[in-house]
């Protein structure tokens, strides 16, 4: 089983960089790119998938599938819309359980195809740390992605992700019964295509930010009863907050952490690879419905500059850049039941909803006028953007199955959708919408796969188009009027093995950037852009 949150997730996913990237697209050109020094290994490693697969590509038997399974909680998750998923934290599945536990990795099955992590057991040790409540993950996520229309300019771009995690059970090592213990960290390899071709503002990969080796997460979670569990620490938003299931099977990043609240929150938020210092509650009152509500750090990155190298190394810690507030309630439908429960099995197909908001106390500035009400673009500004006090979103979810031929079938039908709306004012994004469908097992002896069509939207407020227009009235005739923009997606996962995913991907943008003008054509709006790309998983 591949877990994908928001990478993802997959990246997605970073945010705030690849957003300013794209606002500043028509001031200059980005730098050449000269062709990666990974890009061969890269191919050459992903066209000797078919060579060295007989018995799990044919078949998944149920043995197979069961240890897959089980790898959700013993090997790390791959992000393939948001970042790379927390490494070693529960699964979107089991975290709506207030008391996770942490059982010790299973040792690798003899057969090396079929085993959950390519290194197996490590000669045991998996085994041994698993005896005192340790899990020791590693995961790989790389990729290459080129377009062939549209963008500044046209070309390939290598860009990768090693994640390393450490999952503690406080009750096997230290005997705190519902603790658990959690750290990641990542290496960011290559450069993304978005920000060094695109300019668009749904970013290609969610696996794309500056390459640095950083703290991600950093949390201790404790449960309190069978209800209600508390974590604290530096935690990622996007690992719990605005999650499909669905839509985590995607590349392009708006399909993990959505495009809005990256582009409106500071420094894109506490997403991928950032993180902030915060308390999460959750609540499940019952076993359909959970409460999810946090309070966090709100800037994850202060200051000027790009917001990931203020902070490369993710060890400053703040708590005096204004509060974040965020809250969820989820509500599943005919959920399989738990492991070991005497429930009967759901007769319907399963699906969960959610609605939430977030709300920031800081300020942020106007998108049109400046503190005197004069146009931003007007000759005679200050160039002192008026301010606003607070920022605020509201959100839904719905991830629903549709189809599958038996309770038992591998086989299903899944759709998802997303949308959210804020402030036009003092946002560049004011709604974001995104849904698609999602087919598992496609083919007969291909249980494992899944292939998926997505759509993602993103509207340009009517403050910043306000913007575009005076600047074209008052000081650039001709300049183009940001609108919004549209990517689609389609993609297939192929499970080689239970340690290792390839997935093939195509995105084609719809007006890149909202419309934003091309830097090496005279201000002409950037052409829609196709782009193709191949990601390659490893869980180690």
């Amino acid at each position: 089983m591949i877990f994908v949150r928001q990478i993802p997730p997959i990246l997605r996913d970073s945010a705030s960089m690849r957003v300013r990237s794209t606002l500043a697209f028509a001031g200059a050109a980005f730098a050449t790119a000269t062709p990666s020094r990974y890009t061969g290994t890269l191919l050459a490693f992903a066209l000797t998938a078919g060579a060295a697969m007989p018995a799990y590509a044919e078949s998944a038997s149920e043995a197979t599938r069961a240890e897959t399974q089980s790898a959700a909680v013993s090997a790390p998750v791959v992000a393939a819309a948001s970042a790379p998923a927390e490494a070693a934290a529960p699964s979107p599945e089991t975290a709506a359980a207030p008391a996770p536990e942490t059982p010790a990795a299973p040792a690798a099955p003899t057969g090396f195809w079929e085993r959950s992590n390519l290194l197996g057991d490590m000669g045991g040790l998996r085994t041994w740390l698993g005896n005192y409540g340790v899990t020791l993950n590693i995961q790989e996520t790389s990729e290459l992605f080129g377009n062939f229309t549209g963008g500044s300019k046209r070309g390939l771009a290598y860009d990768g992700a090693t994640q390393f995690g450490l999952n503690v059970d406080m009750e096997k090592a230290l005997g705190i019964k519902g603790g658990q213990f959690f750290v990641d960290a990542l290496q960011i390899h290559g450069r993304g295509i978005t920000a060094s071709h695109l300019g668009a503002l749904q970013s290609v990969s969610g696996v794309e930010a500056e390459a640095t080796t950083r703290l991600w997460e950093l949390w201790y979670q404790q449960s309190l009863g069978d209800k209600l569990d508390v974590k604290v620490g530096q935690q990622s938003l996007d690992q719990e907050f605005i999650v499909s299931q669905y839509s985590a099977t995607f590349v392009n990043a708006t399909f993990g952490w959505p495009v809005l609240p990256a582009a409106d929150m500071p420094a894109g938020g506490p997403a991928y690879p950032l993180s902030s210092l915060g308390v999460r509650l959750r609540f499940k009152p019952t076993n359909s419905l959970t409460v999810l509500g946090g309070v966090f750090d709100g800037n994850p990155a202060p200051g000027t500059g790009d917001v990931q190298k203020l902070n490369a190394s993710g060890t400053t810690f703040n708590l005096h850049n204004g509060a974040l507030l965020i809250g969820e309630l989820q509500y599943a439908i005919n959920q399989p039941p738990a492991e070991g429960s005497a429930s009967p099995q759901a007769s319907g197909l399963p699906g969960t909803y959610k609605i939430g908001f977030w709300y920031n106390n800081a300020r942020f500035s106007d998108q049109h006028y400046d503190s005197g009400g004069v146009s931003l673009a007007s000759p005679l500004s200050s160039g002192v953007p008026a301010t606003h006090r607070g920022n605020w979103s509201v959100y839904a979810v719905a991830d629903q199955m549709v189809w599958r031929p038996s309770p038992d079938s591998p086989r299903s039908l899944g759709v998802f959708t997303r949308a959210m709306g804020a402030p036009g004012d003092r946002n560049v994004v004011n709604f974001n919408v995104d849904a698609g469908v999602v087919l598992k097992a496609p083919f007969k002896g291909r249980d494992n796969d899944s292939v998926g069509l997505a759509v993602g939207y993103a509207n340009i407020g009517a403050s910043a188009r306000a913007f575009d227009r005076d600047t074209a009235a008052l000081t650039t005739p001709g300049y183009p009027v940001r609108s919004a923009e549209t990517v689609v997606e389609a993609t297939y996962q192929y499970q080689v093995a239970p340690w290792w995913l390839l997935q093939a991907d195509f995105q084609y943008f719809f007006r890149p950037g909202g419309g934003i003008p091309n830097p090496t054509e005279g201000g002409a709006r950037i052409g829609n852009e196709a782009v193709v790309g191949l990601r390659t998983v490893v869980t180690f």
